[in-house]
């Protein structure tokens, strides 16, 4: 397997045929709470497995056994990192594999208000418009003021939940959202929920 690009904040092959990376800030903080590595590379998946377990291992990280999956299409590894979780999916398609590589920044998550309660999972959201809105979420309304964004966070067990946003009593969003303890999610009235943290 080919060597890491050494300007990648997260190790990515150099032969990758496309890689992306984004990250979640919040107002005020320089260091994101988020990183991700999107990438495409045209090699098999176990020899992408054996890159990532060297170089992350290289980087401090370490592997734990739990939420682990290993398969000849579809891997699935936890880390702990220096900075907090490490997640890797590995998936075969069209002859590629697909890298999603996600750093979660634990301390700067709490510096930012992202971080859940031990055990739980966050639910972040806002609203922009001068109207009052709500969310009906888990068997509770929700009302969010307008005319400004103050996120309002919601700390709920993981698990699938509904949700529908109202704004002036009319629906603008319902959706769904699954959650998993420790993450942070946003809600939006005008797209799915995006992972924060």
């Amino acid at each position: 397997m080919t060597a890491a690009d050494p300007h990648a904040d997260l190790p990515v092959p150099t032969r990758a045929s496309q890689s992306s990376f984004s990250t979640t800030h919040a107002s005020g903080i320089e260091i994101p709470f988020r990183t991700e590595l999107k990438a495409q590379v045209p090699a098999e998946l176990s020899d992408v497995l054996a890159f990532y377990r060297a170089e992350l291992g290289q980087r401090g990280w370490q592997e734990l056994p739990e939420g682990t999956t290993l398969a000849a299409d579809h891997t699935l590894l936890t880390f702990a990192s220096p900075k907090g979780p490490g997640l890797l999916t590995l998936d075969r398609a069209k002859g590629e594999t697909t890298v999603e590589l996600v750093l979660r920044n634990k301390e700067v998550a709490a510096k930012a208000n992202v971080l859940p309660i031990s055990g739980q999972a966050r639910l972040v959201f806002g609203y922009l418009v001068p109207d009052v809105a709500s969310l009906a979420i888990n068997g509770q309304v929700i009302e969010i003021a307008g005319g400004a964004n103050h996120p309002q966070m919601l700390d709920l067990p993981p698990g699938t939940y509904s949700y529908t946003l109202l704004v002036s009593g009319r629906r603008v969003r319902s959706d769904t959202v699954t959650v998993a303890a420790g993450e942070a999610w946003a809600l939006h009235d005008d797209r799915k929920p995006s992972q924060l943290y």
